[in-house]
């Protein structure tokens, strides 16, 4: 009996030596199953795929807009600031006339002096600004010059500038203000 008892003895323990390895591989295989990812369905994965994409796009989008919105507003406010450093030029200008004006004892010839010297200085800024006068010598071009009045002379052929009335700017190549001219006719 010795032997059977024994025996179960035994048996019982290779049962509950497998009952418990049973319960380890049943706790290892459910801790796989949690680490895995799930297989999901093939749609499920294409419609989250389209979300991120969209999601992605919407973001894009925003920030092209407010770049562009960006782009407005700086372009409108250098438009609207482009004459600045025109203007600054013409500042030393205006404070050599205000000295010139406000000098104590000055002779006609220092006035006409210094207002030719004002003349120079404000010839200098718009040439540095891409104002040039209009030339008279090469003879009448309507592009550039504009008959106000007509008169006889013994010295010009028909056509000809007689007499420049009020002198013509050009920006650039763009005309500002015609040269206004009287031109021969006999």
């Amino acid at each position: 009996m010795d032997e059977q008892n024994e025996h179960m003895s035994e048996q019982t323990q290779n049962e509950d030596l497998l009952q418990e390895q049973t319960q380890d591989l049943a706790q290892e295989l459910d801790e796989q199953a949690q680490q895995e990812p799930q297989a999901q369905d093939p749609l499920q994965v294409c419609q989250q795929e389209l979300e991120a994409q969209k999601d992605k796009y919407l973001r894009v989008h925003a920030d092209f807009e407010n770049v562009k919105k960006r782009l407005e507003k700086e372009k409108y406010q250098a438009l609207e600031y482009a004459n600045e450093s025109f203007a600054k030029d013409l500042l030393d200008v205006f404070d050599t006339l205000e000295m010139a004006l406000n000098a104590p004892d000055q002779s006609f010839e220092q006035l006409v002096e210094g207002v030719g010297l004002i003349r120079a200085n404000l010839l200098k800024v718009f040439e540095k600004h891409g104002v040039k006068e209009i030339e008279t010598q090469n003879g009448f071009d309507p592009n550039f010059h504009e008959a106000v009045m007509q008169m006889p002379s013994g010295e010009h052929s028909d056509g000809e500038i007689v007499q420049v009335l009020k002198k013509g700017f050009a920006f650039k190549e763009r005309v500002l203000r015609p040269t206004m001219v009287g031109v021969c006719k006999n």
